[in-house]
């Protein structure tokens, strides 16, 4: 059976791997390095001690680090590796994973300043069953006819964000089954959703809104819960159809991990 100390070296091992291929893969001219014949290179990519000095730590530690040898940096200088060494977001987020901290800035696509990608408004259409699209604020930006159907009061009305709707319109309780539990797990879920982005500004604006305007919000945010977005049941009371009951399944789409599909199917 494997040991703590056996995942431990495998991480570094496998952190060792990544930074020395990701090294040898960078072109010094993309890194601002001199690539003249009179400094001709024996090894491909930057040297360990360029990489050391473009994100400030010293070549030994850099050199270590390499070597999978038990040592830590500051989420702050894994940063300044990521940028010197132009990693990918994937590739970002994988350096953080194998060190298991938090990056301090977390790459974030910008979800609505060209739209909607067109693939995601096809997929919603293509859905037989009520589907919509939110963004990492939890706007609604997309929602197919099913969906507009069932979902009249919030994307009828002149509010797209879930939590605003949820909370600050008075014909969410009667629609929402059972709607004191729902909102209490769904503003676990955001905190959740949200724990990358805590000091991004648009969110702390948001929760810093709603804590004002609604009391019931701020009781539930501030019991501090948190839950992973689990789907399951969902109950809603329409105005002309009566109770419908459906199983809730969210995703995010590959290439653009800021949105969630949300589909409900009939249960």
């Amino acid at each position: 059976m494997a040991t703590n100390t056996d995942s431990t070296a495998n991480q570094r091992r496998e952190l060792s791997a990544f930074l020395r291929a990701r090294r040898e893969a960078l072109k010094p001219a993309d890194a601002g390095q001199p690539t003249a014949p009179q400094t001709r290179r024996r090894t491909p990519g930057l040297r360990r001690e360029e990489v050391a000095q473009l994100c400030g730590i010293s070549t030994t530690w850099y050199t270590w680090l390499e070597q999978g040898r038990d040592i830590a940096l500051s989420p702050h200088a894994l940063a300044r590796l990521a940028d010197t060494l132009h990693l990918t977001v994937a590739e970002r987020t994988y350096l953080f994973e194998l060190t298991r901290k938090r990056d301090p800035s977390p790459p974030v696509a910008d979800a609505n300043e060209a739209g909607v990608p067109p693939e995601l408004t096809a997929a919603l259409k293509a859905i037989t069953v009520p589907a919509y699209l939110l963004d990492r604020y939890w706007n609604a930006c997309g929602w197919n006819d099913a969906a507009s159907h069932l979902f009249s009061g919030w994307f009828g009305g002149p509010e797209r964000n879930l939590l605003r709707y949820v909370f600050l319109d008075p014909s969410a309780v009667a629609f929402i089954g059972d709607w004191e539990n729902r909102a209490r797990r769904l503003l676990a879920e955001f905190r959740a959703d949200t724990a990358h982005y805590a000091d991004d500004s648009p969110i702390k604006a948001l929760v810093s809104d709603l804590t004002d305007k609604s009391g019931t919000f701020a009781r539930f945010w501030n019991s501090y819960t948190v839950l992973a977005r689990e789907g399951g049941e969902r109950r809603f009371n329409h105005l002309k159809k009566g109770i419908r009951t459906y199983n809730q399944i969210t995703m995010s789409p590959a290439g653009h991990a800021e949105y969630k599909v949300v589909i409900l199917l009939q249960a």
